[in-house]
């Protein structure tokens, strides 16, 4: 598959349609989301599946009251379901936690329930849940944790670390507290654990993210995801919303989420009186004592032009997308008088057959490509050669469709789209859009900032030579609407995010 960058057009950027139940954000330009299997469930069975999950914590016993125990923990319907309940009997244990020591005595009195994943691999991608919170001041919570918090810190007095990103934290209902704002919508925190030179452990937070919402969230099940770009960064979404970012704390570190996590679903007790303690009576019932986990899935973020073969791609093939290719008709570039550029988008579940044919105005193929995917979800560039002359001035279109591997058979399509071309754009609609691009100043530090809604990116920046021959200079991923370009030369320069056109800027200094 040959990419070309100098003509890649305008395209008008989506947004996830509210109707579609879960997916993962669409993936920057040049990327594709899989699922990775390590930290994927979609609770099916009859059981929790213990070759990913612990049905218990395997280094904390559980915040006072509240234990965690595996009797809580039960897998039907296609739920997985933590159930909260007053023990017949006090339970007395010791033990440690973050900032207290082996030995300490606690008193348990209600029972909770915590499903930790065996492995600790959890690194930057996309992780996303679907529940439903119990009817009580029982946490239902999603989120991710290091189980070690003694990672070397950047002073050389033994200072140290761990980490917790907090993707979801919720209540059932609310009451006269001061946590009752964990009754409705979405609640994420980044903690930074640090033990300095003293050794006390300080909660160092990144600056919360919420979602407001009229409804309890155990009023139905909503889907909760926090995309972990990298050390710095993190970006949250409820009901497939738009996203909502954190920056980490970095006044210790400059990169401090560095370490891989685990992935935690817990019902547990809450700081009281911060958040009330559950009640008897509604510990007793079971139309509120259950939350009800649907599925917890993960996605790694990879190479779209290349199809990977990775030991956590998903071999079970949950029913994750509506399988679709999507090609908008403003993205057709012609880039000579026998080949046509677009941007693509594609979902599949399974191992499909793509098939893109370019048509002319008569309906006779002029252009053919069959591609093998792999399940996931990619955004690229693709080119199509045609057998014949092409000409802005004719009108073509574009039918695409998706085929099950093991048959070519028109009558096994499982989606199948048209797309009229009004027009190509040309080398001179090109030329045309660059000399309109909005102007952007640089900072004094020769940052470029981004004019527009915070959002996750592929940038390319292009210098202009003679008779617009452009040239990639950078290119990447931003995730904060910053870029630092103090490497380029003096020139002029075009700025791209995710093949469309949106800026252009000068550099008239060096940076020092």
């Amino acid at each position: 598959m040959k990419i070309t960058t100098s003509l890649l057009p305008t395209l008008i950027l989506t947004t996830i349609c509210s109707s579609v139940l879960a997916e993962p954000p669409r993936p920057p330009l040049g990327k594709k989301w899989i699922l990775n299997e390590t930290f994927s469930d979609e609770f099916n069975g009859t059981e929790l599946d213990k070759s990913k999950w612990f049905d218990y914590h395997p280094s904390w016993a559980g915040r006072e009251p509240g234990i965690f125990m595996p009797s809580q923990i039960s897998v039907q319907d296609g739920l997985m379901r933590i159930k909260g309940e007053k023990l017949k009997q006090d339970k007395v244990i010791t033990s440690a936690d973050i900032v207290t020591q082996e030995g300490t005595e606690r008193t348990y009195s209600i029972a909770g329930g915590a499903v930790i994943s065996k492995t600790e691999t959890a690194y930057f991608g996309y992780y996303e849940s679907r529940f439903k919170a119990a009817k009580t001041t029982m946490s239902t919570t999603f989120w991710l944790a290091t189980r070690n918090w003694d990672f070397p810190g950047p002073k050389p007095c033994n200072d140290r670390y761990g980490l917790e990103l907090d993707i979801q934290e919720s209540i059932g209902r609310g009451g006269d507290f001061n946590g009752k704002v964990f009754a409705k919508g979405m609640h994420a925190n980044g903690h930074f654990w640090y033990a300095d030179c003293d050794g006390k452990m300080q909660d160092l937070r990144s600056p919360k993210v919420t979602f407001k919402s009229d409804n309890l969230a155990s009023d139905s099940f909503n889907t909760y995801g926090g995309w972990w770009h990298n050390e710095s960064s993190a970006s949250f979404y409820y009901n497939n919303s738009a996203p909502k970012f954190m920056r980490f704390y970095s006044e210790v570190k400059d990169k401090p989420f560095d370490q891989p996590m685990g992935v935690n679903l817990v019902s547990e007790t809450y700081p009281f009186p911060w958040v009330e303690l559950p009640n008897d009576q509604e510990l007793a019932d079971p139309a509120k004592n259950v939350a009800y986990y649907d599925w917890v899935r993960a996605y790694l973020l990879v190479d779209a032009k290349h199809e990977q073969t990775d030991k956590n791609i998903s071999r079970s093939n949950p029913l994750i997308y509506t399988e679709s290719i999507t090609i908008n008709p403003t993205s057709v570039a012609l880039i000579d008088n026998k080949n046509i550029e677009f941007l693509m988008e594609y979902k599949t579940n399974q191992a499909r057959l793509l098939q893109i044919e370019l048509r002319n105005a008569q309906g006779q193929v002029i252009a053919k490509s069959d591609i093998t995917v792999q399940p996931g979800y990619a955004f690229l560039p693709y080119q199509l050669a045609s057998r014949t002359k092409l000409s802005e001035h004719e009108q073509y279109s574009i039918y695409t469709s998706i085929k099950p591997l093991t048959s070519n058979k028109n009558s096994d399509v499982l989606f199948s789209q048209w797309v009229n071309l009004a027009n190509f754009n040309t080398i001179n609609d090109l030329e045309t859009k660059l000399n309109n691009l909005t102007n952007i100043e640089l900072t004094d530090d020769h940052s470029l900032i981004i004019p527009m809604e915070q959002g996750v990116f592929h940038y390319s920046i292009f210098n202009q030579g003679k008779k617009l021959n452009l040239t990639q200079q950078m290119q990447g991923i931003t995730y904060n609407n910053s870029l630092d370009v103090k490497g380029l030369a003096k020139g002029s320069y075009f700025l791209q995010l995710d093949g469309e056109w949106v800026a252009k800027f000068e550099k008239t200094t060096l940076a020092k």
